[in-house]
């Protein structure tokens, strides 16, 4: 896409994830000189697709469904979803279950609560005010942690509602055991255990999200959100250099702001002794969380599941019962592989028919694993699809697995597989990644973090690379304008 020149600019990111390419966005759109590097061939960091497993079946490298894409201020300033078609699953998530009729999360509030019978009232009760004021639910939950919430009520709402999870209260809330799973489910997508503090506001957020803008697919594949991130900011005037990585931050040409799409380990790998002593010894205290075994499927058909209702669903969760998913996600906790581990599958050709050759499909699927973990889990992963859908083993025409040791290869900022860029813990969500006043900023002149490393933390929201800019404009450059509004402009 272009090489950068050696002179002087006005910024460098480092990164082109979806945060390092939403800082670049703001920078440029402030009128700077902009150049992004990148170490892989190709743009996008956790919003790849590829060719995976066989010719002409598209894969998404990291992630595939996008409960961010429609919410997330950052996209909704960018225009999105008048950019990149975005495909709604009329289920955005289900949770198969043994025997039984599965949990199915309809993008309806009013039908999901129907489904569940009895539990339909609680189900509405929890989730409706954060439904119909979801606006301010995602100002408070991907907000710096530093501001104060622009909904003030809704943000209580929420708090009282992480405070409840877990506890007898919580439990009182739902009599039969599908609302429990759909809930374990979907609070295991922070990869810990689903009964603590940081998974709890996960599964309200992402829950209620699908019941207010759903959880798209984009079509094609999600490359083509960093697509079209990366085709704005060339018509800003910005630069991208593929293919190059960056091993120290002497290598930049110089610039007045380096935002850094890094962890504190790629930080402390591109500073090195330019950090002060304390606070690198503080970087490398950050914990990093369990790790994802990635198993991807070229198929013959749609999956055969049990409960052909699962046939809608875009995103399912597989691991049981709540008790089940908490036993599973305990064990990997724990440092140990799950003899039915949780695994998170999506199936993008219920509503994508562009992801394989005619009649065929792909699955998406990971599986969570030990931090590190180089086991090849395809056959628990397969083992646990075969539970919940008899015959799947005969619609695989291939399968591609990448371990979590594996990941971190792939991108350095996965480190031992950990997709979301650290321990979802209180600590790390609230304080990420260290505390501090100004967590994007370092003891280094001019240089930001702005990775998922930083709050809000994982998902594609590009969030932290506002939270990062904002500061760099002000700080920097003397720009106190709202950098989403000098991007829709």
């Amino acid at each position: 896409m272009g090489r950068a020149a050696g002179g002087r600019v006005d910024a460098v990111v480092v990164g082109s994830g979806p945060n390092g390419l939403a800082a670049a966005l703001l920078m440029a759109a402030a009128g700077l000189e902009v150049v992004v590097y990148e170490a892989a061939g190709t743009v996008g960091g956790g919003t790849r697709t590829a060719e995976l497993t066989l010719p002409g079946f598209r894969h998404d490298v990291c992630s595939v469904a996008h409960p961010m894409a429609l919410a997330s201020p950052f996209f909704r300033a960018f225009g999105l979803a008048g950019r990149v078609e975005l495909l709604q699953p009329e289920a955005p998530y289900a949770q198969p279950l043994d025997g039984a009729p599965a949990g199915i999360a309809y993008r309806d509030l009013d039908r999901t609560a129907e489904r569940l019978g009895a539990d339909g009232r609680a189900w509405r009760s929890l989730f409706g005010p954060l439904v119909e004021r979801w606006q301010g639910l995602v100002d408070a939950a991907l907000s710096d942690q530093r501001s104060l919430p622009a909904d003030p009520l809704t943000a209580v709402r929420l708090g009282l509602r992480i405070a409840e999870f877990g506890t007898p209260a919580w439990s009182a809330r739902f009599r039969g055991p599908v609302a429990r799973a759909m809930l374990a489910g979907v609070a295991a997508h922070a990869v810990a255990p689903p009964r603590a503090f940081a998974p709890a506001g996960a599964a309200l957020l992402l829950a209620s999200l699908a019941h207010a803008v759903g959880w798209p697919v984009p079509r094609g594949g999600s490359q083509a959100i960093a697509d079209a991130m990366a085709a704005e900011l060339l018509a800003r005037g910005g630069r991208i250099v593929t293919g190059r990585r960056v091993g120290s931050l002497a290598e930049l040409p110089p610039a007045r702001a380096v935002l850094l799409d890094l962890t504190p380990a790629g930080l402390l790998r591109v500073a090195g002794r330019s950090l002060p002593d304390g606070y690198a010894r503080r970087l490398r205290s950050f914990r990093y969380g369990s790790g994802a075994c990635k198993v991807d499927f070229a198929l013959a058909g749609p999956v055969p599941w049990a409960d052909p209702a699962l046939a809608q669903a875009g995103t399912l969760h597989l691991a049981g019962t709540r008790e089940q998913t908490v036993a599973a996600e305990r064990e990997v906790a724990a440092g140990r592989h799950a003899d039915r581990p949780y695994v998170l599958a999506v199936q993008p050709g219920v509503v994508d028919p562009t992801r394989a050759p005619e009649g065929r499909h792909t699955l998406y699927s990971y599986a969570h694993v030990p931090h590190g973990s180089t086991v090849d889990a395809g056959d628990a992963v397969e083992r646990q699809i075969e539970r919940f859908a008899p015959g799947f083993r005969d619609l695989v025409l291939a399968r591609a697995v990448t371990t979590a040791a594996d990941q971190q290869v792939y991108n350095a900022n996965y480190v031992g597989g950990d997709i979301g860029g650290g321990a979802m813990s209180l600590r790390q969500t609230v304080f990420r990644p260290l505390p501090a006043v100004d967590p994007y900023a370092t003891p280094l002149d001019g240089v930001y973090l702005c990775s998922s490393s930083t709050s809000p933390g994982p998902g594609v929201h590009g969030m932290s690379g506002l939270h990062a800019a904002r500061r760099a404009l002000r700080q920097r450059f003397g720009i106190t304008a709202d950098p989403l509004a000098l991007l829709r402009a």
